[in-house]
């Protein structure tokens, strides 16, 4: 380990030295990043981080390792770093860059690296030349925001090196991934925000093809595991967040009849700003879940295999139902003050029919999950394998009834940012009726030999959470954007017996409103909490609140209340340039105590 450290931490040293003169240098000699409508940043900033990062690596490399070691890494690293380069300097078409990573990645397949995930050499040739211009490219695109390309790259090599080093023990790839994480953590100190340099195209590209690259079958070196599985979705997992980031881009762009290879503020990180979050939490929610990544690649290339699977098909659903609700948030035609604010809207390109086809073969996604680890719980250890027969004989009947169950009570009939207790109960009946059905349907046919009653009732409990869980989850990532929002009016509820937050946010829905927490005048209600806020005061510390300027609006959400009181509050938030905001439905019954 120890021999491991001293590249990384020489890299580290030498890396904070070579970017701030390469930052003095780009800014001397004017090759910055200006503002424009497609880029996110708000004043000018010096490029060249990238320059040196691929500096650091080559040097702290050569001078400990030495460049006969893993010369044809080293020699795509510099050629793609070059590309980069030049593009960064005077500008490369999309087409001239992307013949060159093509290029790059033929040579790397032609000397032996493989991603082996089928057993058909020409298939995996292709797959190998695919994935390395894909990721090369998605650390490209991921390098939007302050800190986000580079701490995602050191979170997805961090857990890279951890698997290479446990497997193979201090490799030239491994000492070679040390160096360059090592160099991006000395990027990293003057790229967090507010950023003072970039790392450029040249940075980007030559983090993403030495990432790519690595995660290979290399011709002097193997595969982590033999598992095949493990072998696939272990890089999956690592490189999961730019996977994301890419695809959900090209997607929505393609859609929406723009051209993908244009750039945009249309990212996953820009999307989470438009919801609400600050910039940092922005970067700060992508990193948790390239960390969340990291760990379960970890988990499944290593001993924990067998279990690993399963949190790992959780993740990348829930990643899918990330990438739908960002999908809602728009981005397009609106102006850049909008995004800053946190204003949400309904992404353009959503249909019905569309929604209810996903939400489909989602539940497809999950009946299945949910059967296999109800057997994994059921029959863990080498004792599924007697069972595992039974499990797939009956997997398709189970899919087929609960898919039947959950239409006929009427679960594909709700809105997902909308869902409620009674859309719980609802899947409650179809997950009972289904179950019940599936348990008759196999004793009928199989006599109920050999399977367990356990089995289903595992199965009836996790299919529950899963489907309740992936509905609630617009609601929910909703709520969290709002509550950690930095943006929107600072607002206190007067009032707790009447709307709830769902309505009071739906009847303003126009105007971004930060809820503080609730005032009401009943002792009892004192230190509760409702709906995760909690009761500040009553009417006096409202006052003391708006006196303070602490406010920018009071929602009145009560049916009666004294008119002195009444008056009272209109004075001060009128004094104090506060609005005063009233529920519709509290207009008709507001009632004045005598």
């Amino acid at each position: 380990m120890t021999t491991i450290a001293l590249p990384a931490l020489t890299a580290f040293a030498v890396s904070l030295l070579l970017v701030r003169v390469c930052r003095a240098l780009a800014v001397r000699w004017g090759y910055v990043a200006n503002p424009r409508a497609d880029r996110w940043h708000a004043k000018p900033t010096a490029l060249f981080g990238g320059v040196g990062i691929a500096l650091t690596v080559f040097i702290v490399y050569g001078a400990l390792i030495g460049f006969r070691e893993a010369p044809m890494l080293l020699t795509g690293a510099a050629v793609i770093f070059g590309v980069g380069l030049v593009d960064d300097l005077i500008g490369l078409k999309p087409y001239t860059r992307l013949i060159a990573e093509i290029a790059v990645a033929s040579a790397y397949v032609f000397f032996g690296y493989r991603l082996a995930w089928v057993d058909s050499l020409t298939l995996d040739a292709m797959l190998t030349m695919f994935w390395i211009v894909g990721l090369t490219n998605a650390f490209n695109l991921l390098d939007n925001m302050d800190g986000l390309s580079g701490g995602i790259s050191i979170i997805a090599g961090s857990a890279l090196l951890v698997s290479l080093a446990l497997n193979h023990g201090p490799t030239s790839d491994v000492l070679y991934l040390a160096s360059l994480l090592g160099a991006i953590g000395g990027f990293l100190v003057y790229n967090v925000h507010p950023a003072s340099v970039f790392m450029g195209d040249s940075g980007s590209l030559f983090i993403g093809l030495s990432l790519a690259v690595l995660t290979l079958a290399s011709p002097h070196g193997t595969h982590a595991s033999s598992n095949v599985l493990s072998i696939v979705i272990g890089p999956l997992m690592i490189a999961m967040v730019p996977i994301f980031d890419t695809t959900l881009v090209t997607v929505s762009r393609i859609l929406s009849g723009r051209s993908a290879a244009q750039g945009g503020r249309d990212h996953s990180s820009h999307r989470l700003v438009a919801m609400g979050l600050s910039e940092r939490g922005a970067v700060a929610v992508l990193w948790s879940l390239a960390a969340l990544g990291g760990v379960l690649a970890l988990a499944i290339r290593g001993q924990y295999y067998d279990w690993a699977n399963i949190p790992a098909a959780i993740f990348s659903l829930g990643m899918i139902i990330f990438a739908v609700y960002l999908a809602h948030v728009r981005v397009y035609d609106v102006d850049a003050s909008d995004l800053r604010t946190g204003q949400m809207t309904p992404f353009v390109i959503s249909f019905v029919y569309r929604r209810r086809v996903a939400e489909v073969l989602l539940d497809l996604c999950l009946i299945s999950l949910a059967y296999y680890s109800a057997y994994r719980l059921r029959f863990g250890g080498p004792a599924l394998s007697e069972y595992f027969q039974m499990f797939l004989q009956s997997l398709p009947l189970i899919v087929g009834v609960q898919m039947v169950s959950l239409y006929a009570v009427g679960a594909y009939r709700g809105v997902w940012r909308h869902f409620g207790l009674m859309d719980g109960v609802t899947f409650a009946r179809g997950v009972a009726l289904g179950s019940t059905l599936s348990v008759l349907a196999i004793l009928f046919l199989y006599r109920f030999e050999n399977y367990s009653r356990g089995v289903f009732v595992i199965d009836a409990v996790l299919l529950m959470v899963l489907l309740c869980g992936s509905r609630a989850s617009f609601r929910l990532m909703t709520e969290f954007a709002q509550r950690r929002s930095a943006g929107g009016e600072r607002c206190v509820v007067y009032g707790t017996g009447s709307a709830s937050l769902a309505t009071i946010r739906e009847a303003f829905g126009d105007r971004p409103l930060r809820i503080l927490g609730f005032v009401d005048d009943d002792p009892g209600r004192r230190r509760m909490s409702l709906g995760g806020y909690s009761v500040l005061g009553d009417f006096a510390q409202l006052m003391e609140m708006i006196e303070r300027r602490e406010l920018d609006c009071v929602v009145l959400n009560t049916r009666i209340i004294d008119v002195d009181r009444l008056r009272a509050i209109e004075a001060a938030c009128q004094d104090h340039n506060v609005d005063l905001l009233m529920l519709h439905i509290n207009v008709q019954p507001f009632t004045v105590a005598s």
